[in-house]
C-alpha cells in the first residue's frame, strides 16, 4: 500500500525544482560568450569545457541512480552533490587557465549532472498525482532559471554595460550567483521529504536492470532520437547568449526605440535574460501539460516538441530581427515541455517502480551526457568553424544545421515510435 503523502509535499517540492534549475540557469546561458570573449579561448578549447561537463555526467547517472535506488536515501545524495558543486562553481568564476577550468569543468558535471533525475524521481515517489502535479510542480524549476537569468542581465545591464570587453568579465558574476544558490540547496535538500532506496530482490545492479528495461520500445526509439536532440538543444544553449546579444546590439544602434529600450529594462543585457523569455512560455507549456497528457498521445506531444525545434533554428538561421528572434526564444517552451519534459513521463511509465531513479538517470546521461559531447564538439569545432570561415560568424550558415537535424528527428519519430497513448 502507497504511504500517505508528505505534508505539504507539492510546495516542498516546488521551492527544490526552483533552487535546482536556478543553480544552472544563473551560468549555463552566459559561459560560451564568458569562455571566448573574457577568457580568450579558442572554439576548441571551448568546445572541449563545455564537453568535459559532459562528460563526468556520463558516469554520474550509474553511480547516482545506483546510489539512491539501492544504497542511500535521495534527499541526502542531493544534499552532497550540491554542496560539492556549490564549492567547484566559485572556483570556476576564477579559473582562468584553460586546463584548470576543463578538471574543475569535469568534476563539476560529475555531481551535478545526476541532481536533475533525481530531483525528478524524489518528486515522482512522493507526489500523489503524477500526470496532475508533476507539471506544476517542475514548472518552479522554470520559474527559477527565469529569476537567475533576469537577475544576472541586470546585474551586467546596470554595472557592466560600458564595453563588450566589461560586459564579458561581468558574466563571471552568474558562477557566484550559482555558487551561492547552491549552498542554500544543499541544505533544503535536508528537509526534503524521506525517500529511502528501493531494494530489489531480482537484480541487485540497479542500472543493469534499468539498461534491459529501455531496450524495449518505446524508450529504445526515444533513447536513440534523444542523442540528436541533445546535440541541437547544444547548439541553442552554446551560442544564443552571445546571438542575441549582438541582435540587441544592432537594435540598439539601429533606433533607440520603445521595444528595445523596454527589453533592455526588463531582461537586460549579455543574452541571458532574454533568453528567459523561452523559460517564460515553458511554464504555460508545463502548466498545459496535465490537460494535454489526457487526450494528446505521447507520441504527437514529442513530435510538436520537434517541430519547435526546427522552426526555431529557422528564425534563427534566416530572420534575425529582434521581433523575430525573440519568437524563437519562445518557442523554447514548447522544445523542451513537449520532448524533453514528456520523455521524462515516458521513461517514468515504461520502468519498474525499484530502477526508476536509474532509468531517469539514463536518460539524463543521454540529454546532458552523451548528446552535449557529441554536440559541443561538433558545434564548436566542426559547424562554428565552417560558419567562421569568413571572419565573422554567419548564423545562417550555423543554425541551419541543427534546424535540418530537427526535421531528420521528425521524420524518425514519425517512422518509429510506437503510437500507443497509454503505457502498457
Amino acid at each position: 500500500m502507497q504511504a500517505a503523502p508528505a505534508p505539504y509535499v507539492r510546495t516542498r517540492l516546488s521551492i527544490m525544482m526552483f533552487l535546482q534549475y536556478a543553480i544552472w540557469g544563473a551560468w549555463l546561458p552566459i559561459l560560451y560568450p564568458f569562455l571566448m570573449g573574457h577568457r580568450g579561448f579558442t572554439l576548441d578549447q571551448t568546445g572541449m569545457c563545455l564537453m568535459a561537463g559532459a562528460v563526468g555526467a556520463l558516469a554520474g547517472p550509474f553511480i547516482a541512480g545506483q546510489l539512491a535506488d539501492r544504497s542511500f536515501a535521495t534527499e541526502k545524495l542531493l544534499a552532497v552533490s550540491h554542496f560539492i558543486g556549490a564549492v567547484l562553481v566559485y572556483f570556476l568564476a576564477g579559473a582562468d587557465k584553460y586546463e584548470v577550468f576543463l578538471a574543475l569543468s569535469f568534476i563539476y558535471g560529475l555531481v551535478y549532472a545526476p541532481t536533475m533525475a533525481l530531483t525528478n524521481s524524489i518528486s515522482f515517489a512522493n507526489l500523489p498525482d503524477r500526470d496532475r502535479d508533476f507539471g506544476p510542480v517542475r514548472l518552479w524549476g522554470t520559474i527559477g532559471w527565469i529569476v537567475a537569468g533576469i537577475g544576472l542581465g541586470q546585474i551586467l545591464f546596470r554595472m557592466y554595460n560600458d564595453s563588450p570587453e566589461m560586459l564579458n568579465e561581468g558574466r563571471g558574476v552568474g558562477f557566484m550567483i550559482a555558487a551561492a544558490l547552491g549552498l542554500v540547496m544543499a541544505v533544503y535538500c535536508l528537509t526534503l521529504p524521506h525517500t529511502p532506496p528501493t531494494k530489489s530482490a531480482d537484480e541487485k545492479t540497479a542500472w543493469l536492470e534499468g539498461v534491459k528495461e529501455i531496450t524495449k520500445q518505446p524508450l529504445i526509439t526515444l533513447f536513440a532520437i534523444a542523442v540528436p536532440v541533445s546535440m541541437i538543444h547544444q547548439f541553442y544553449f552554446v551560442f544564443t547568449s552571445d546571438f542575441v546579444t549582438k541582435v540587441q546590439a544592432a537594435a540598439n544602434s539601429q533606433s533607440a526605440d520603445a521595444f528595445s529600450n523596454w527589453i533592455n529594462n526588463v531582461f537586460g543585457v549579455g543574452g541571458g535574460g532574454l533568453m528567459t523569455v523561452g523559460q517564460m512560455t515553458e511554464i504555460a507549456v508545463l502548466a498545459a501539460i496535465p490537460f494535454f497528457a489526457k487526450g494528446i498521445s505521447r507520441k504527437n506531444l514529442l513530435m510538436i516538441g520537434l517541430v519547435a525545434y526546427a522552426a526555431r533554428m529557422a528564425l534563427f538561421a534566416f530572420a534575425p530581427s529582434l521581433p523575430t528572434v525573440i519568437l524563437g526564444i519562445a518557442l523554447h517552451g514548447f522544445c523542451f515541455g513537449c520532448f524533453i519534459f514528456v520523455a521524462f513521463m515516458v521513461v517514468d511509465e515504461h520502468t519498474t517502480p525499484d530502477i526508476r531513479a536509474t532509468a531517469q538517470n539514463l536518460f539524463n546521461l543521454v540529454i546532458v551526457g552523451i548528446g552535449i559531447i557529441v554536440g559541443s564538439l561538433f558545434a564548436t569545432s566542426v559547424v562554428a568553424k565552417y560558419a567562421s570561415a569568413g571572419g565573422e560568424m554567419d548564423y545562417t550558415k550555423l543554425f541551419s544545421v541543427p534546424m535540418y537535424m530537427a526535421l531528420g528527428c521528425l521524420v524518425l519519430m514519425f517512422l518509429f515510435y510506437p503510437s500507443k497513448k497509454k503505457a502498457p
